[in-house]
């Protein structure tokens, strides 16, 4: 039986054993939902879009007028850092930012210092028939938080809104939640941004519409245009998606997965389309051959070890 290694977690500027990671109870992150956070995913020994995830986390934390507390120099290598010391290969990294340790007012001005971790470790992925199958989805009652309200570029630690959508997915026996905003066009799904395909153009929501601007989503839109295809941000309805040719969904854990199903209803012969696969085998060509390198010489023995388990 393979050996458990112990986690190691960067926690305010050291390295210490899972059990040793805590956070005061004080932590406005942790009362208030008060911080920002990113998830990046490391492929074949690379971090993947590292200076995009930092430079977007560094966006949303100006938005709130929240400090991080390492240069951007100092916190890539400690995301490199903490990939190595846990001899993650494969595997996803999660960054977290909160206002810190402060009293039971709402004010952040009694919070003197920010708290700032990172978890590097394996990711629980879709399972590979969920790709050849497709997700269900399902539109969710509650409401895309008003761009007016809450500003959805702003990657904040306050996912309430999208939890009770996923919560919604869960009771409908569906896999994932479709948002729709306070205009009834359609945002995102609680944990992803989302595609439709028609007549040779690939659409996606705006930002504006209550989306987050997923790195991944930037991506495929790129990507697209490099296949010669139309690739438009811009408002859209339940019913662009459900007469769409083609529908998927996209984000940092998921990469890119069909949609087969909205509502009961199937998207188009209710089978994964061949742009939504060939853009899938794109995107995970373009993972294995970018980012900075985390190891300096060849995988490490630990690292193969647990790949094989």
């Amino acid at each position: 039986m393979k050996e458990q290694r112990e986690k190691k977690i960067f926690l305010n500027g050291e390295f210490v054993a899972e059990a040793d990671a805590k956070v005061s109870v004080f932590d406005h992150g942790l009362l208030y939902g008060d911080g920002v956070f990113e998830g990046i995913r490391a492929y074949g020994g690379r971090v993947f879009r590292l200076e995009e995830h930092l430079e977007r986390l560094f966006d949303s934390a100006k938005a709130i007028r929240l400090t991080i507390p390492l240069t951007l120099e100092e916190l890539t290598n400690a995301v490199l850092e903490c990939c190595r010391i846990n001899s993650l290969w494969d595997g996803y990294v999660r960054l977290v930012v909160t206002r810190g340790k402060g009293d039971l007012g709402l004010n952040p001005a009694s919070c003197p210092k920010p708290t700032l971790f990172i978890i590097a470790d394996a990711i629980r992925l879709y399972p590979p028939s969920v790709y050849e199958r497709g997700l269900r989805l399902h539109t969710a009652a509650i409401r895309r938080v008003s761009s007016e309200a809450l500003e959805p570029a702003i990657k904040s630690l306050n996912y309430l809104n999208n939890i009770l959508a996923k919560m919604e997915a869960s009771a409908s026996a569906s896999d994932e939640s479709l948002l729709l905003n306070e205009q009834g066009c359609v945002a995102e799904c609680s944990g992803d941004n989302i595609f439709a395909f028609k007549h040779g153009e690939l659409a996606t929501p705006p930002v504006s519409a209550g989306v987050l601007p997923g790195i991944t989503r930037r991506e495929i839109l790129r990507l697209a245009r490099e296949e010669g295809i139309h690739a438009v941000e811009r408002n859209m309805t339940r019913y662009d998606l459900l007469v769409a040719d083609e529908v998927f969904v996209t984000g940092t854990a998921a990469e890119i997965v069909p949609v087969i199903e909205i509502d009961g209803i199937s998207i188009a012969t209710g089978k994964p389309g061949s742009l939504t696969q060939r853009l899938l085998l794109r995107f995970r060509a373009l993972t294995r051959s970018t980012g900075p390198l985390i190891f300096s010489s060849a995988r490490p023995v630990a690292a193969e070890a647990e790949q094989q388990q």
